[in-house]
């Protein structure tokens, strides 16, 4: 007997409904990132920073004292283990996240009003810079949130709680107008 599984995104039921013509406030869904956590052993934390941001095609997030969150949805995950294959082990240890993170990207003239529903922390632009990331709770679930543009941000969540957080996030766009759908 021969099993077919079939590929779908963990927010597949949840988007099923919300999906329409982008508005300018809109959550898109990446459908196939590929993450890494990456660890940098102590010592030179600007070194192994500046050797991550040489790989091409992915975005770095700061996530803690010598940690950080590799992410593209450009580059496959063998692509991006390859690049970090080539890091100096001794000075760097990975492990691929793809399957158990979620990223959502945010992004109209209403983000920071819509997230400071969900987010105890100041996002406003003198304070939270473009490219700067931190980990906060997120609709109280454990969240790395990343400023990408002007009204940009990137929200990386465990996969078990997506769900919660993008019905949590689009109750509080409600008023906003918020859509939602898959990135394309």
């Amino acid at each position: 007997m021969s099993v077919a599984f079939q590929n779908r995104h963990v927010l597949e039921d949840h988007i099923s409904g919300f999906e329409a013509a982008a508005n300018p406030n809109h959550l898109a869904v990446v459908r196939r990132p590929a993450i890494f956590s990456v660890l940098g052993r102590a010592g030179d934390q600007a070194g192994v920073l500046n050797s991550l941001k040489a790989i091409s095609d992915v975005s770095i997030r700061d996530v803690g004292p010598r940690e950080w969150f590799v992410v593209s949805d450009i580059l496959g995950a063998e692509s991006v283990a390859r690049d970090l294959f080539a890091l100096d082990p001794a000075v760097v240890s990975f492990l691929e996240q793809s399957d158990g993170r979620v990223v959502l990207r945010i992004s109209g003239p209403s983000v920071r009003r819509i997230l400071a529903k969900c987010v105890a922390v100041d996002l406003h632009p003198e304070v939270f810079a473009e490219g700067q990331s931190a980990n906060m709770l997120c609709c109280h679930v454990s969240a790395n949130v990343a400023r990408t543009g002007a009204d940009h941000f990137e929200i990386i969540v465990p996969r078990s709680y997506a769900g919660h957080v993008f019905e949590e996030i689009m109750e509080m766009g409600r008023e906003f107008a918020l859509t939602a759908g898959f990135a394309d």
